[in-house]
């Protein structure tokens, strides 16, 4: 890298993209529109730039990101917490966009965070469509809770209309994102080593595909933070605290606990994992969680040494027909 590339700071709003050229540099304001995209991206285009910084903003940084990826930039998106974590610790407690925009640039200069792998077209679709399937399985999970406690007819024949409706929507979305797996021919193998393993069904298999491309490439530990299962310390002084996870992508977090479910019952390797923990004394909720981070160690390398499932020799393999996630 350059001695003299700077760390763009860029602060998104759903309008607006406040651009910072290094926390000491200028900084410009653009539409959040495909032409002010294109306006910003002539911008950089006069610069040195190391990395390009975003906010995650729940969505709003998306159409840019999708951008700076095809015009060959380096991007990484962060969590806002770390941020104003950052300005917090530096005295900056006035908060404005430009300010804002500064402060991302900064973290960047001070952090260096790891530029995100380039999803390849067949990625950003199948991005598209895993985000849309876990929105309608949160619509559907939210209809079914309403369903429990409402007693009029009327209502309830609404609400299993809408859950019935969700599930044949749901249902079409899966199917196309097995086709585009299946029309890739990375995605495909990916799919089929890590769905050889036992508890590891399409639904959690996708998931890592579209929110976690970087499994395989990573070493365990920074996978599992990617995650958000590393256990974090909280020690002091002669205090031992309890290790807790924080942070990472939920997505890939909410499926990973589904399929370590699934796995405690029929992976025979994460299932004696799991019994030796609860009998050592351990509450089940922290040793499901440590069958998160340890599924998600297999399937990492695994992935990065080409590698299907082997079942240990003593142990009798998964019966046809077991629940994957």
């Amino acid at each position: 890298m350059h001695d003299d590339a700077i760390y763009v700071g860029v602060d998104v709003s759903k309008d607006s993209l406040d651009v910072a050229a290094g926390s000491e540099g200028s900084v410009w304001r653009f539409a959040n529109t495909p032409a002010g995209i294109r306006k910003l991206l002539r911008r950089l285009g006069s610069l040195l730039v190391a990395l390009v910084v975003l906010e995650a903003t729940g969505g709003y940084e998306d159409r840019l990101a999708d951008a700076l990826d095809e015009a060959g930039h380096a991007l990484a998106v962060v969590n806002p917490g770390r941020i104003r974590g950052l300005a917090r610790a530096t005295g900056v407690l006035a908060k404005t966009d430009a300010i804002d925009a500064r402060m991302i640039a900064r973290y960047g200069e001070a952090v260096k965070p790891p530029a995100r792998a380039r999803p390849t077209g067949k990625v950003h679709a199948l991005m598209a469509l895993v985000g849309r399937r876990d929105q309608l399985l949160t619509m559907q999970a939210a209809e079914r809770s309403r369903l429990e406690v409402v007693s009029d007819s009327t209502v309830r024949g609404d609400i299993r209309r809408a859950i019935d409706g969700l599930g044949r929507r749901i249902k079409t979305l899966e199917g196309r994102i097995a086709a585009v797996i299946a029309a890739d021919r990375e995605l495909k193998a990916r799919n089929d080593l890590l769905t050889s393993v036992p508890g590891v069904g399409p639904t959690l298999a996708s998931t890592l595909a579209a929110c976690l491309p970087e499994l395989g490439s990573l070493d365990n530990k920074a996978i599992a933070a990617l995650a958000g299962v590393a256990p974090f310390s909280r020690d002091s002084g002669r205090t031992s605290g309890k290790r807790f996870i924080w942070g990472g992508r939920s997505q890939v977090r909410k499926v990973l606990y589904m399929g370590a479910l699934v796995a405690a019952k029929h992976n025979p390797v994460i299932r004696e994992f799991y019994q030796r923990l609860v009998e050592s004394g351990k509450p089940k909720k922290l040793a499901l969680t440590a069958c998160m981070r340890k599924l998600l160690v297999i399937l990492n390398s695994m992935l990065r040494h080409g590698e299907y499932w082997r079942a240990p020799a003593a142990t009798a393999p998964l019966e046809d027909g077991a629940n994957t996630v």
